[in-house]
């Protein structure tokens, strides 16, 4: 079925759990977006995700894929703009995250790593970028980086290493897409202390919080806010924004 209301279509990527990319997902459902749904192994939370935009009226389709293999990367894209008819947003929300020690990190905890958060952030962008320079409207794609790529701490070493290659990513990108439709951009999140994994420690929380100059965590629709801000402003691409409470530039 194609989009026959000629709405605006944003596909998220990693937006079937609830977490960042179900609220991104919300967040452009309730701004008039068509939405694509994409969940890996998380089918029965996507269909959740699906009937919870449906009951407010978003047009809203779950597909799967993994986005560290290029095939289904490309069945993927290829399954929006058949039901949809076009693509007007990419968030590659997708990822994963891993505590362990630097002793215990392996070469395939560094590949699992990279394939997720760095190939498949690339190979998602690329997929879109190249729909939407066809377009003449051109398209928004917003990444998703972490603010702690500038300032590490330890246990998640491989977890850095994969995403401190999303702010580079970005501004390659946004030129060359820029290079073939100006009206594509590109433009990255870096969140700071948000929704804390479940295995976190307290103490860990608290230190997090303690970090930032707000004193408090911050919630999934601060960053949703903000890709809404990267989305609808078409005078700024190639920018890595941090949503962190301060917490880059915070003294401890």
């Amino acid at each position: 079925m194609q989009n026959s209301y000629n709405q605006k279509v944003a596909l998220i990527t990693g937006s079937g759990k609830r977490r960042l990319g179900n609220a991104i997902a919300a967040a452009l459902a309730q701004r008039g977006y068509a939405v694509a749904v994409h969940y890996n192994r998380s089918a029965e939370e996507a269909e959740r995700t699906v009937a919870m935009l449906q009951e407010h009226d978003a047009h809203t389709v779950a597909f799967q894929a993994d986005v560290s293999i290029e095939a289904d990367v490309d069945r993927l894209f290829e399954q929006v703009v058949d039901r949809f008819g076009r693509l007007d947003v990419l968030v590659t929300a997708a990822a994963v995250w891993e505590l362990k020690p630097l002793e215990e990190i392996t070469a395939e905890d560094v590949r699992r790593q990279l394939d997720v958060n760095a190939l498949g952030t690339f190979l998602c962008c690329r997929r879109a970028g190249l729909i939407m320079v066809d377009q003449p409207e051109g398209g928004a794609i917003v990444t998703i980086g972490d603010w702690a790529v500038a300032r590490p701490y330890t246990n998640y070493s491989a977890y850095f290493l994969s995403k401190g290659t999303i702010p580079t990513l970005t501004r390659t990108m946004a030129v060359e897409l820029s290079g073939r439709n100006p009206a594509v951009r590109v433009n990255c999140i870096l969140p700071g202390p948000v929704l804390p994994p479940e295995n976190l420690s307290e103490a860990d929380v608290k230190g997090a919080v303690a970090g930032t100059l707000l004193k408090r965590l911050g919630r999934a629709e601060n960053i949703a806010h903000a890709v809404v801000f990267l989305v609808e402003n078409d005078f700024v691409t190639g920018v890595c924004l941090p949503v962190d409470g301060g917490r880059t530039i915070a003294g401890n």
